[in-house]
């Protein structure tokens, strides 16, 4: 499996420990950016993951930021992506199940690192269920 992940400054350091710890688990990871905690521009980075997962050159990417909402908006600004914030578990699995996200986004000032973790643990192992849900899908890009 292989992974690309960025964010903002708010977001630097569990992005530098998610990656840490998918690595330890033997994830591949692609880093876009930044590379430390001085203030930048979270577009930068949100759209450089959603290129990667655009062309499929990743299984998913993952974006960290104070709110997860300015690295959202970015990264759904592109076609074929769906970029979803999510706070728990059970709305990581329902972004992945019934949304069919292909990105995962995280307010780091307002979940834990774990609680972080075992969400995209979650969007890992679920699969999108298709169905009724598939058109709604198709509805997305314009």
């Amino acid at each position: 499996m292989k992974i690309a992940i960025g964010g903002d400054h708010a977001g630097f350091s569990y992005k530098k420990k998610i990656i840490e710890y998918l690595n330890s688990n033997g994830i591949t990871t692609i880093d876009v950016g930044p590379k430390n905690e001085v203030s930048c521009d979270y577009p930068d980075f949100s759209h450089l993951v959603a290129k990667y997962v655009q062309k499929k050159e990743v299984d998913f990417g993952v974006l960290v930021c104070g709110s997860a909402n300015g690295v959202a908006m970015a990264a759904n600004k592109h076609n074929s992506i769906r970029a979803a914030i999510c706070w728990n578990s059970e709305i990581a699995s329902l972004a992945k199940t019934h949304n069919n996200a292909n990105i995962i986004c995280f307010p780091a000032r307002f979940v834990s690192l774990d609680s972080a973790i075992s969400m995209i643990e979650v969007f890992m192992k679920k699969n999108f269920q298709g169905g009724r849900h598939l058109n709604r899908i198709k509805k997305i890009d314009i």
